[in-house]
C-alpha cells in the first residue's frame, strides 16, 4: 500500500467525511497541510482575515447546514485566537472540528517559537481534544474527531497536529466506523418514561412547550410541530430555538426568557405541565430559579443527562434525541388524543389570548423622528420574509429586537450567540453561512459596538464573494450595557458610550464592498431594497434613537412574570434630555 504524508493523509480522511469547506489562516507549523490542501480542488478553503472569524464561519456554516464546521490554523497565537469561538460552540452546542498545528513534538514542552498548550487551553471549551503524536494515529483521530463532534449533545472538538506529523509518511487507512470506551450517547427515551409523560400531558390543563435549540440539532422541527398541533400545546422558544417551531404559527408564543415576549414569560410561570425540549433551563430562561414555573410539573427531554436536574427539579427525565423520543412520544398520544384539545383547555387559551392582547411587542415610531431599532427590523422582516432569509446577529440589543420581530419559519435560518453571548459573532457567522449556500438570501443584524470586533472579515466576504447584507443598528453605545446603567446605575455611562465609530459606508467601500446609509424612517424600505437588490457585501449603516430600549425585560434575579415593560417614569425624564439632544446631533449631520 502505498505510504502517505500526514498532510496528505489529513486531507484524504477530510474527503471521506464529506468536507467541503474549511476556515482558516496558515502558519509555520502547518505549511505542509496548506500546500496539499492549495494541491487539490475537492475542498474550499476559505482563508479569514482573523482566527476568531474563522472559528465564527465554522459555527455558522455548522448552524446553517446541520454538518461539522471544519477550522484550520497554526500554532501559538494561531490557537489561541480562536478560543472565542471554540467556547462559543462549547456553551452553544455547535458541531465544529478545529485542527490546530503544533511545534515539532521533540519540542512540545521547551517554550518553542509560537508553542502553547492547545490541549491545556482547550479543555474547558471543547467536547473533547487530541494531540496526535504519531502519525499512524491520524487518520483514526480524525474519524473520532467527526464522530464526537456530531454525536451525543453535539460541540467543538480540538485535533493537535504536530508539524512532524505532518510530514511523516504512514500508510492510509480510513476507518468504517468509530467505537469509543466510555462514549456511548443514548437515543432512544425510556419507554415507561415516555408513557409517563403522554399521560401528564393528557391531564394538564395548562400545558406549555418550552423548546430549547436541541430541536434543531436534532432536526425535530417536524416532530415538534406534530406533537404541538396535535394536543394543541402553546410553544415557548429560547433565543437559541427560534426556527424550530413556525414563528408565526397560531401555536407560537414566541421567544421566553429575559427579553421574551410577555405572553411567553406568563404562560409558563403560570403553566401546570412544563415540557422541556432540548433546553438547558439557563439563568435567561429561568430568571429567579426557586420561583420558576411553581406550580408545574416537569418533563425534560434531552440527550445529553448532565443538563437534566442541573439547574431545576424534574419530575420525568427522558434522555435520548429530541427528534426520535418526540416520535415515539407522539405515536403514544395519537393512541390516546380523544376530541379537540383546544376545546378541552379554552380556558387556557382564553387567558394566554388576553395576554396577548395586553401587552404585545410594540413600538412607536414618529415618521418625522429618528429611526426606532424595532421599526427597521420590522420592516427588514416584512420585506424579507417570502425568502426566507437566514439571519445572523451579533450580542445586544439589536439581537433582542431582531429575535422578537423575525418570525422565523424554518429550522436553521437563525445563527446567534446564546449562551456565551460573543460580540462579533454575527458577521463571520453569516459568512459562513454563505459560503454554504451561495444562493440564499444571508443578513446579518449588527450593533455599531459589535460589528467592530470583526470587520476585517470584510475582506473575506469581498475576495469569496459572499454577498451578505448587514444591518448596523448605530446607536452609538454598547447599547444592552447602557440600558442597564440607566435601569440601575443611575444613568453613569461608564465606558458605554462609542464617541468615534467609523464611518460604515467608507470602510465598506475601502474593502471594495458597498456601502449605504438610512437616514430617516422614509427611507427605510427603500434602503432595505436598495441593498438587497446589490450582488455583493453591502454595510448598511442606520443611525438610530440612542436611548431606544429593549422591552419586555425581566431584571437580573427577577421572576418570569415580573417583567418591566417600558422606562420607569424618572428613566423617561432623564431620556427626554437625551433624546432631545440626540434629535439635534443627527439634524446637524443631516444638514452637514
Amino acid at each position: 500500500m502505498m505510504q502517505l504524508t500526514g498532510a496528505e493523509i489529513f486531507l484524504e480522511s477530510l474527503k471521506r467525511e464529506g468536507v467541503k469547506t474549511i476556515f482558516g489562516i496558515p502558519g509555520g507549523v502547518v505549511l505542509k497541510i496548506f500546500d496539499v490542501m492549495h494541491q487539490q480542488n475537492d475542498i474550499k478553503l476559505i482563508l479569514t482575515r482573523h482566527e476568531q472569524g474563522a472559528g465564527h464561519m465554522a459555527e455558522g456554516y455548522a448552524k446553517a447546514t446541520g454538518k461539522p464546521g471544519v477550522i484550520l490554523i497554526t500554532s501559538g497565537p494561531g490557537m489561541t485566537n480562536v478560543v472565542t469561538a471554540l467556547a462559543d460552540a462549547h456553551m452553544d452546542s455547535v458541531p465544529i472540528v478545529c485542527f490546530a498545528g503544533q511545534v515539532p513534538t521533540a519540542l512540545i514542552g521547551n517554550d518553542a517559537f509560537q508553542e502553547a498548550d492547545n490541549v491545556g487551553i482547550s479543555r474547558p471549551c471543547t467536547k473533547y481534544n487530541f494531540l496526535v503524536k504519531d502519525v499512524n494515529d491520524l487518520a483514526q483521530t480524525v474519524k473520532e474527531a467527526f464522530y464526537i463532534a456530531s454525536t451525543g449533545r453535539p460541540g467543538p472538538v480540538l485535533v493537535d497536529i504536530p508539524k512532524d506529523v505532518s510530514m511523516n509518511k504512514a500508510e492510509f487507512k480510513y476507518p468504517d466506523s468509530v467505537s469509543i470506551r466510555g462514549y456511548n450517547p443514548t437515543y432512544e427515551g425510556s419507554k415507561w418514561k415516555i408513557k409517563q409523560a403522554a399521560d401528564a400531558i393528557m391531564k394538564a390543563r395548562r400545558p406549555i412547550l418550552y423548546v430549547g435549540g436541541g430541536v434543531l440539532f436534532s432536526g425535530a422541527s417536524q416532530e415538534l410541530r406534530e406533537l404541538a398541533e396535535m394536543t394543541q400545546i402553546p410553544v415557548d422558544m429560547t433565543l437559541m430555538a427560534l426556527g424550530g417551531f413556525p414563528g408565526d404559527h397560531p401555536l407560537s408564543l414566541g421567544m421566553m426568557g429575559m427579553h421574551g415576549t410577555y405572553v411567553a414569560n406568563m404562560a409558563v410561570h403560570y403553566s401546570d405541565l412544563v415540557i422541556a425540549v432540548g433546553s438547558r433551563f439557563d439563568d435567561r430562561v429561568t430568571g429567579k430559579v426557586s420561583e420558576f414555573c411553581p406550580n408545574a410539573k416537569v418533563i425534560h427531554i434531552d440527550i445529553d443527562p448532565t443538563s437534566i436536574r442541573k439547574n431545576v427539579h424534574v419530575d420525568i427525565p427522558i434522555v435520548g434525541d429530541c427528534k426520535r423520543v418526540l416520535r415515539e412520544l407522539n405515536n403514544v398520544l395519537r393512541a390516546t388524543v380523544n376530541g379537540d384539545q383546544r376545546e378541552l383547555r379554552k380556558p387556557w387559551w382564553d387567558q394566554l389570548n388576553a395576554w396577548k392582547q395586553e401587552h404585545p411587542l410594540r413600538y412607536n415610531q414618529d415618521p418625522e423622528g429618528l429611526i426606532k431599532p424595532q421599526f427597521l427590523i420590522d420592516r427588514l422582516y416584512h420585506l424579507t420574509r417570502d425568502r426566507d432569509p437566514i439571519v445572523s446577529t451579533d450580542v445586544g440589543q439589536h439581537q433582542m429586537w431582531a429575535a422578537q420581530y423575525f418570525q422565523l419559519s424554518s429550522p436553521r435560518t437563525w445563527l446567534t450567540s446564546g449562551g456565551l453571548g460573543t460580540m462579533g459573532f454575527g458577521f463571520p457567522a453569516a459568512l459562513g453561512a454563505q459560503a454554504a449556500f451561495k444562493n440564499r438570501l444571508v443578513l446579518c443584524v449588527a450593533g455599531d459596538g459589535s460589528i467592530q470586533m470583526n470587520t476585517q472579515e470584510l475582506a473575506t466576504a469581498v475576495v469569496e464573494k459572499l454577498p451578505v447584507k448587514v444591518f448596523i443598528i448605530n446607536n452609538r453605545f454598547h447599547g444592552m450595557v447602557r440600558q442597564w446603567q440607566d435601569l440601575f446605575y443611575e444613568g453613569r455611562y461608564a465606558s458605554s458610550y462609542l464617541d468615534r465609530t467609523p464611518d460604515f459606508v467608507k470602510l465598506a467601500e475601502a474593502y471594495g464592498a458597498a456601502g449605504l446609509r438610512i437616514q430617516k424612517p422614509g427611507e427605510v424600505d427603500d434602503g432595505i431594497r436598495e441593498a438587497l437588490a446589490i450582488n455583493k457585501p453591502v454595510f448598511v449603516d442606520v443611525p438610530v434613537d440612542q436611548f431606544e430600549n429593549c422591552y419586555p425585560m425581566i431584571p437580573a434575579g427577577g421572576c418570569n412574570h415580573e417583567m418591566l415593560l417600558a422606562d420607569p417614569p424618572e428613566l423617561q425624564k432623564r431620556q427626554a434630555v437625551g433624546a432631545q439632544q440626540d434629535q439635534q446631533d443627527q439634524d446637524t449631520i443631516l444638514t452637514a
